[in-house]
């Protein structure tokens, strides 16, 4: 595997913080049914009770509430296809992130702020509060660097990593739907 380096990735992040503010297309929908899993799909159910039906959420979450239970601030990840393509170098040897799916959309605090209503297919997505600051499978995969980079002070509102959400209105989501931030309130 050759891992991007670190200056590789601080000289990609104009084009990074380039991407379009809104309206981005779904790509790549991806089931996580078990550790390592992934199944590329066409379309996905969503929904507040269980998040997404057949993943590992409700029975192996990464995060969980007092009272033992998934939190629902991590029932969706979404990754920004600019960063994909950059660390993902080796696609044929490299396990997929496993993101729920990719979108060519500016994922930062800015223009997503925590609580921002997603309307995605026919459902709602609300940006949580959960940072995602990327695991150790991340460093694994895709290179220290990778994984540092993330996590450098001046980049945790650009939320390099991605976004997690909640599911807020149940729905079906199918590559090619287009990701809208909805009017606050």
């Amino acid at each position: 595997m050759t891992a991007v380096t670190r200056d590789q990735l601080d000289r990609a992040l104009p084009d990074i913080m380039a991407a379009p503010s809104d309206g981005a297309a779904v790509e790549m929908l991806c089931l996580r049914p078990g550790y390592g899993a992934r199944n590329f799909v066409d379309q996905i159910e969503v929904t507040r009770a269980q998040g997404i039906p057949g993943e590992r959420w409700q029975t192996a979450p990464w995060m969980k509430l007092p009272d033992d239970s998934p939190h629902p601030g991590i029932q969706v990840c979404i990754l920004q296809k600019r960063v994909l393509d950059l660390v993902w170098t080796d696609r044929e040897n490299t396990v997929h992130p496993g993101d729920t799916f990719i979108v060519d959309m500016d994922l930062s605090r800015a223009n997503l702020p925590e609580g921002q209503l997603l309307d995605v297919g026919s459902a709602v997505l609300r940006v949580s509060e959960v940072f995602n600051d990327a695991c150790v499978k991340w460093k694994v995969r895709y290179g220290v660097d990778a994984k540092d980079w993330i996590t450098v002070p001046e980049h945790l509102d650009l939320r390099l990593r991605g976004i997690l959400c909640s599911v807020e209105t149940d729905g079906v989501i199918r590559n090619g739907d287009r990701m809208f931030k909805l009017p606050k309130d």
